[in-house]
């Protein structure tokens, strides 16, 4: 079955995510805010929506991948925004890594005008984009994500409900706390093994099948040692992110001394103008 969709914020990853729904078929109308962005989706066959009202009118399913919770709030609760222009019947999914809070803030808000919604934040970054196999953590009520699941199927490999609204959004905070803390890892046995005298990428190559091999020694280890520190994802979104995680981990009376060393360390990268790079720029702070 193929559904007409409205795409809002096609960037690093939302633009690789609209490519897999329009070769399955799917009629995707995206919005972003600077249309150059957006020319080669159009080349392969999205419509464009000159205003967000423009890419849900119409739609089946509205998805929405921008940047900070901010965003989110004005794209669904703004005067032109979702909740304002959308209709009855619609099926509203945030991919945008947000608030819990705000995600169960968008499913009443939904519900009171006949619509439903998800909370979908993802993992495996650009890679995982590029090649439909992103891990995708859903809120909402279950007969929602069911209905959802074979267009997720499209660009994912590991699909799951974890909960009510907002449970998509918990799921992806532990997700980061976990990325958090291993890159830091990844950084300092790379940096060790240069310091050693050693061949860090034949390092890399032996430590990376063992124990301490992860998707962040795999795939941004081999970027950090060739200086290619170019966004798989944005230092700024990841510590939007971590920020989000503290919050919440405050409110719920938990130490987490491993996050609270990530944030002050991207946050001096940050204050050095890296803020745009992606996440493997830690290792800058190392060399």
């Amino acid at each position: 079955m193929t559904y007409k969709i409205g795409f809002i914020g096609t960037g690093v990853m939302g633009a690789s995510i609209v490519r897999h729904l329009l070769t399955a078929g799917h009629a995707v109308t995206v919005f972003t805010r600077t249309k150059a962005k957006a020319e080669p989706l159009l080349e392969a066959g999205a419509g464009w929506a000159p205003a967000v009202q423009d890419a849900v009118r119409g739609a089946d399913i509205v998805f929405t991948m921008v940047g900070y919770p901010s965003d989110v709030e004005e794209v669904y609760f703004g005067q032109d925004g979702i909740l304002a222009t959308g209709s009855a019947g619609q099926v509203l999914v945030d991919m945008t890594t947000s608030s819990p809070a705000l995600a169960k803030r968008i499913e009443t808000a939904a519900e009171e005008k006949g619509m439903k919604s998800l909370d979908a934040p993802v993992s495996g970054g650009d890679v995982g984009a590029r090649n439909g196999t992103l891990s995708i953590m859903c809120g909402g009520e279950e007969a929602v994500f069911e209905q959802v699941k074979p267009v997720f199927d499209v660009f994912g490999s590991r699909v799951m409900l974890q909960g009510p609204a907002g449970a998509g959004q918990h799921t992806k905070m532990s997700n980061q706390l976990a990325i958090a803390t291993n890159i830091i890892g990844v950084c300092e046995a790379l940096a060790y093994a240069q310091k050693a005298g050693l061949d860090a990428e034949k390092v890399l190559e032996s430590i990376a099948t063992g124990a301490a091999g992860s998707w962040s020694l795999s795939n941004l280890g081999p970027r950090m040692l060739a200086g290619n520190f170019e966004p798989g994802f944005y230092t700024k979104h990841f510590l939007k992110d971590l920020h989000i995680a503290l919050e919440e981990a405050k409110a719920m009376e938990l130490p987490l001394p491993g996050l609270e060393l990530a944030i002050s360390l991207y946050e001096d990268l940050s204050n050095q103008g890296f803020s745009d790079k992606g996440t493997q720029v830690l290792f800058k702070y190392y060399e």
